[in-house]
């Protein structure tokens, strides 16, 4: 009989222009055991996760079933379904404040800065919103 696996029924989208991006969720998949399938939103029919391009180009996505989760919760999400006790308490810690707090600016910098960080490129910087 087959066990149910979450990661099997979530998707994680993020930028596939950004080669910080695309690296960190390769990274991630090596080191995750529970990774779910992850798709650039360039090549995702965003519409179908009642996303918009500006969504998708904004934050990272983990949408399992009817929930959405953007950003640093996405992050927190993925981390929550782990099956190591370690990873699933940083997920939960993520939610939580103040560490909810630190994680929404961790992220929010990272995503601001990422075309200088290792791996980054000019076409990782985020545009404006307008």
């Amino acid at each position: 009989m087959d066990s149910y696996s979450p990661a099997r029924s979530a998707l994680l989208i993020f930028d596939g222009d950004c080669a910080f991006c695309t690296t960190s969720v390769a990274r991630m998949g090596r080191i995750l055991p529970a990774m779910p399938a992850a798709a650039p939103y360039q090549w995702t029919d965003l519409a179908s996760y009642a996303l918009t391009t500006a969504d998708a180009a904004s934050r990272v996505w983990l949408v399992d079933g009817g929930r959405q989760y953007g950003g640093a919760a996405a992050v927190a999400a993925l981390l929550r379904r782990q099956p190591s006790p370690g990873w699933r308490m940083l997920g939960w810690l993520g939610t939580v404040p103040p560490w909810s707090w630190a994680a929404s600016v961790g992220y929010r910098l990272v995503a601001r800065f990422r075309h200088r960080l290792p791996g980054g490129t000019p076409a990782c910087a985020t545009r404006p919103a307008t």
